[in-house]
């Protein structure tokens, strides 16, 4: 499994992660099989990629990049057959994700790893309807996929060490930063990291101590830019000055667990939602959205841009 030379990828569902994942590979100079059961799917597709691929030229292409190695193809078991390697973008229902990797694994050898993109499941809900489960597992990107890096591989009660560590080795080779998730947690570790935000960020937004407005400047003008640059614990570390981590804690623990013991235990109510809604249409209504959206993907290139010509950061 990890010797074997990856030139063809099969992408299993074409929504707007199998669409950006269709674009990333397709950027790197691989051959793209792509697959989905809607009936504009392919139109969707071609559509993405073509409005992403200026992104892409500014990133940089790999050798043998071009839009002309997609093909779409409306059968399942037809886009995978000759696959080296599938990424599955399907539904987040279990009954859904059981029924693809059943399908999936009658019609791919058994060297080809077989990754999803599940948001929230592990493979150990899935793999086991699969032939091989031991080449399943977790790819789950970061959204974007095609501007975003980040990618964390899980595996399963099944899946083997050979299966991760090719993944791992893969995902790097062609310009994602992935990291192992030793555990099987509901929505990993991103989502779950995004999830304690939302819930604070909602409880501040219901008790109203701020607007849907004040909490999203708070993060995009406050922490967010330096969350951008490095994790949680190494700024921990260097906000302890000469005395690093081992100061911070022992000089704002305190203040810490009191904070965590006060935060707000909310729910996604009727009345949360609409308070929600009604903020965020609040916040954009002096803004064009469409082009919000150009400045997000041009700061978000420049930024990925500048990191990786970063000598030292981790």
């Amino acid at each position: 499994m990890a010797q074997r030379t990856i030139r063809r990828i099969a992408v299993v569902g074409t929504g707007v992660i199998g669409a950006s994942w269709a674009a990333w590979f397709l950027a790197r100079g691989f051959d793209v099989v792509a697959t989905d059961p809607a009936p504009d799917a392919e139109q969707r597709l071609r559509d993405y990629v073509a409005s992403a691929w200026p992104a892409l030229e500014t990133l940089g292409l790999q050798a043998g990049a071009s839009r002309d190695r997609l093909r779409f193809v409306p059968e399942l078991e037809q886009a995978v057959a000759e696959a080296d390697f599938v990424q599955e973008n399907g539904p987040e229902r279990e009954d859904v994700k059981r029924e693809l990797f059943r399908r999936l694994g009658e019609a791919t050898g058994p060297d080809v790893i077989l990754a999803s993109s599940s948001s929230g499941f592990g493979p150990s809900v899935f793999q086991d309807a699969a032939r091989h489960p031991e080449r399943v597992l977790v790819g789950h990107p970061f959204n974007p996929p095609h501007l975003i890096p980040l990618v964390e591989v899980v595996g399963g009660a099944r899946t083997s060490e050979e299966a991760i560590d090719a993944a791992m080795g893969f995902y790097a080779a062609i310009g994602k930063h992935p990291i192992r998730i030793r555990k099987e947690l509901v929505g990993h570790v991103v989502n779950r990291i995004q999830a304690a935000l939302w819930r604070e960020a909602f409880h501040l937004v219901e008790s109203g101590a701020v607007t849907v407005a004040e909490v999203d400047a708070a993060i995009a003008h406050g922490p967010g830019l330096r969350w951008a640059l490095m994790g949680p614990c190494l700024l921990t570390h260097l906000s302890g000055g000469p005395g690093g981590i081992a100061y911070t804690l022992d000089h704002l623990g305190p203040l810490m667990e009191r904070m965590w013991a006060d935060l707000g235990d909310t729910h996604v109510t009727p009345e949360l939602k609409a308070k929600l809604v009604a903020g965020i249409e609040d916040e954009l209504s002096p803004v064009d959205r469409t082009a919000m959206l150009a400045e997000r993907d041009r700061l978000l290139i420049d930024l990925v841009s500048a990191k990786e010509r970063a000598k030292n950061l981790p």
